[in-house]
C-alpha cells in the first residue's frame, strides 16, 4: 500500500469520525438546549404531581358577625394508575416498611437513612420479580389504608384493581373527603412513602342556617377554569344574592403546588401560594330575621297564602335589618329552588293600591297646596266626569287630606293628585324612587314601571296605586323617606369589607339620593298615618301595645291573562314604629290570600295583623321603649 493511499483512508475514517461526532453534538444540543423544555416536561410527566391549592372564598356574616356562608376544604384521594403499576416507583414503600421494622432504624440520622433505602430498594428489585413488587406493594397499600378510611380491605382492593383492569389510567378511591380525615390520609401516605396516590382539592360553600335569608344570602355554582398547563378545574362562583353581587370581594384565587412523586436530579418543586377571598358583612340581624320569618310564615299558613315578602328597614340608615320572600328554598340542598327563587322583594312587582297614596297626598302638603286639614269632597262613593269613573269602598263625603289616608278614599287621593297635576305628580314618584332600581347591593333588582302615559285615566288609577307596577322594596324605602324627615337614602344589605384578620377594609356608609319632601311635611304625613292605625281607620289590627305605629294599608286586584281576577287580590301593609320618632319600618305583603270562611280580604284584615306580631317582636328585640301605655286587660287584680 502506497504512502498517499494509506493517506487517503485515515483522511476518509477520520471524516467519518468528525461527522458522526457533530451529528452526535447537534443532537445533544438540540436535546439539552433547544428542545430541553418539551424533554423536561416530558421526564416530569411521569413522575410531577400538580395539586390545586384552593384560594378559599370569604365568609359571608351578619351584623353580629354570625357566620352565614363559609367555605369547607373537601379533598379526593386519587390513584395513578401509570404509577402504582411501576416497580422502581412502588418500591420505595417496601424498602420504607422492610426498613422502618430494624431495630435501629430511628437511631439513623437522614442521611444514613436515605443511604438505607437506596441499598434496600436495589436488593428488593435484585430479588424479586416486576410483578410480584406491584403485588406486594397493593397489599401494603391496601393494609394501611383500608381501615383509616372506614373500609373492608377487599373492598379497598376492588376500588384499586377494578378500575385498573379496566384501562382506567386516573380514578377516585374516596371523594369529598372533610379536612380531618384528609389529613390523617395525606399523613399515613407520606410517612410510609406510598406512591401512586394524588389528591385532588376542591371546595364547598356551607350556609349555617340555609333557610334563613336565602335569597338575600344567595348561593354558589361551579363554573369550568382552564390554568395555564391547560389543565381543567372548577371554580365557585356566585350565582344569586349577595353571593353574586359581591363576587369580586367574596372569590378567591386559587395557588398550584407542583411537586415530585421520586426526586429527580435538579428538580425543584414549585409553589404558587392561594389568595384567599375577603369577608363580607351584612346589615342583616339574624336574630331579627328568624323572628321576622316565623311570624310570616304563621300568617301565611293562617291567611292560606303561598307567596308575598316582609321588607324591615332602618329609615336612619337606609340598612337591611330583615327580608324574607316566600315562596323560599334551602341553600345547602337547593331544595325548592325551582319554585322559589325569585326574590319578591325587590324582583315582583305589582300594583301596590292604596300604599302609593303616600305620593299624592305628601306632594299636596309639601308644594303649600293643601294642610293636612284641608277638606276634599269625596262625592259619597262615587266620582264621575265624562269618561272618567272612580268608585270607593265606601260612601264618603268631605273628607281632610289626612282623612284621605285614614279612611283610604280613592277619589280624595285622585283630586289631590289632579291639585299636583300629572307633571308634578310622577315626579314626586320618581322623586320617592318609584320606577327605577334602588341600587341596594342585590342580584336581579327589578325597577317597576311608573310613568306618565299622557292618559287622564291611567293618571287617575295612578293616583289609588293601579296602572303602575313597583317592588316592595321601593314601598318600603318610600316609607323610610317620611320616617326619616324626608331623605331618600339608598337601601343597603351590606356594612363592611373585612380581611381574614379581622381588619375593616372598607365600610359602606348611607348614602342620601336626595330629599324629597321637608321635614315638616315629613312629621305632617306621619301625624295623619297614626291615625290609620286608630280607631276608625283602616288598619287597626296593626296597633302593638305601647307605641304608636304609623302607616297604611293597600289592596289591588291581581292581574292574571291582561284582566283582574275577581276576589283575587295582593294585600300589604307598610308601618314605622315608635311612629314619633321611627326605629324601623316594616312592609308586609302577602299575595293572592284565601283565608275562606267570608272572612274580608284586605291588607287591614290579613297585613295589618301580621306586621302587628312582627312589630311587637322586633320592637323587644330592638329594646325600644314603649311611648304610651300598655294595657292591662286580662291580669289578675293582684297583677295590676
Amino acid at each position: 500500500m502506497t504512502r498517499r493511499s494509506f493517506q487517503r483512508r485515515c483522511l476518509i475514517l477520520c471524516s467519518f469520525f468528525m461527522i458522526g461526532l457533530s451529528l452526535l453534538s447537534a443532537r445533544l444540543i438540540q436535546i439539552q438546549v433547544l428542545d430541553r423544555q418539551k424533554y423536561r416536561e416530558r421526564a416530569r410527566a411521569a413522575y410531577d404531581r400538580s395539586e390545586i391549592l384552593p384560594g378559599i372564598r370569604g365568609n359571608i356574616v351578619d351584623r353580629n358577625d354570625e357566620v352565614l356562608a363559609k367555605s369547607i376544604g373537601l379533598s379526593t384521594l386519587m390513584v395513578d394508575a401509570n404509577l402504582f403499576r411501576d416497580p422502581v416507583v412502588v418500591v420505595r414503600a417496601l424498602a420504607y416498611e422492610r426498613a422502618s421494622h430494624e431495630a435501629d432504624w430511628e437511631m439513623l440520622s437522614g442521611e444514613e437513612k436515605s443511604r438505607k433505602l437506596k441499598v434496600l430498594r436495589g436488593l428488593i428489585l435484585e430479588e424479586d420479580e416486576p410483578s410480584i413488587i406491584v403485588e406486594r406493594y397493593l397489599a401494603r397499600a391496601v393494609g394501611m389504608l383500608a381501615r383509616p378510611m372506614g373500609l373492608r380491605r377487599e373492598e379497598l382492593r376492588e376500588r384499586i384493581e377494578g378500575p385498573i383492569k379496566k384501562g382506567r389510567a386516573y380514578f377516585a378511591i374516596a371523594k369529598d373527603l372533610p379536612e380531618d380525615a384528609a389529613d390523617a390520609l395525606r399523613d399515613l401516605i407520606e410517612k410510609n412513602d406510598l406512591k401512586g396516590f394524588r389528591w385532588e382539592n376542591s371546595i364547598k360553600r356551607w350556609y349555617s342556617s340555609p333557610e334563613l335569608a336565602a335569597h338575600v344570602v344567595g348561593y354558589t355554582g361551579e363554573e369550568e377554569s382552564v390554568d395555564d398547563r391547560g389543565r381543567k378545574s372548577f371554580v365557585q362562583v356566585g350565582k344569586f344574592g349577595v353571593e353574586a353581587a359581591m363576587e369580586d370581594y367574596l372569590r378567591g384565587r386559587d395557588g398550584r403546588w407542583d411537586h415530585l412523586n421520586i426526586p429527580m436530579p435538579g428538580e425543584k418543586g414549585d409553589m404558587i401560594p392561594p389568595v384567599h377571598g375577603l369577608n363580607v358583612q351584612l346589615t342583616l340581624d339574624m336574630g331579627l330575621q328568624a323572628i321576622v320569618e316565623e311570624e310570616f310564615d304563621a300568617g301565611l299558613e293562617k291567611y292560606v297564602a303561598h307567596r308575598g315578602c316582609v321588607v324591615v328597614l332602618d329609615p336612619n340608615s337606609g340598612e337591611l335589618l330583615a327580608m324574607v320572600s316566600r315562596p323560599s328554598f334551602n341553600l345547602n340542598l337547593k331544595e325548592g329552588l325551582a319554585e322559589g327563587a325569585m326574590n319578591f322583594a325587590l324582583q315582583g312587582i305589582y300594583e301596590p293600591g292604596s300604599t302609593f297614596k303616600l305620593v299624592a297626598t305628601s306632594g299636596v302638603l309639601n308644594e303649600g297646596l293643601a294642610t293636612p286639614g284641608t277638606m276634599t269632597f269625596c262625592h259619597n262613593g262615587l266620582f264621575v266626569e265624562g269618561k272618567l269613573r272612580i268608585p270607593d269602598h265606601a260612601p264618603y263625603g268631605m273628607l281632610s287630606v289626612a282623612g284621605v289616608l285614614k279612611k283610604s278614599s280613592n277619589i280624595g287621593a285622585f283630586k289631590l293628585a289632579r291639585q299636583l297635576g300629572p307633571e308634578r305628580f310622577f315626579e314626586y314618584a320618581h322623586r320617592y324612587g318609584f320606577g327605577q332600581e334602588t341600587g341596594i347591593l342585590l342580584s336581579g333588582e327589578s325597577a317597576g314601571v311608573v310613568r306618565n302615559t299622557g292618559n287622564l285615566i291611567d293618571f287617575s288609577r295612578a293616583a289609588y296605586g293601579y296602572a303602575l307596577n313597583v317592588t316592595p322594596l321601593q314601598v318600603a324605602t318610600a316609607y323610610s323617606v317620611v320616617a326619616n324627615g324626608g331623605e331618600l337614602i339608598r337601601p343597603r344589605v351590606v356594612r363592611s369589607i373585612i380581611g381574614s384578620d379581622g381588619t375593616v377594609l372598607e365600610r359602606f356608609e348611607p348614602e342620601i339620593e336626595r330629599r324629597v319632601i321637608t321635614e315638616r311635611t315629613a312629621r305632617q304625613m306621619r301625624e295623619a298615618l297614626i291615625t290609620v292605625v286608630e280607631k276608625g281607620g283602616t288598619a287597626t289590627a296593626a296597633a302593638v301595645p305601647g307605641f304608636k305605629v304609623a302607616g297604611k294599608t293597600g289592596t289591588a286586584r291581581r292581574v292574571k291573562n291582561g284582566g283582574y281576577q275577581v276576589g283575587h287580590y295582593t294585600v300589604s301593609f307598610v308601618g314605622m314604629m315608635p311612629a314619633e320618632n321611627p326605629e324601623f319600618v316594616c312592609l308586609v305583603v302577602v299575595d293572592d290570600p284565601r283565608p275562606g270562611d267570608g272572612m274580608a280580604i284586605g291588607g287591614g284584615s290579613v297585613a295589618a295583623p301580621i306586621f302587628s306580631k312582627i312589630a311587637a317582636r322586633v320592637a323587644t328585640h330592638l329594646h325600644l321603649t314603649p311611648t304610651e301605655p300598655v294595657p292591662d286587660e286580662g291580669l289578675a287584680a293582684s297583677e295590676r
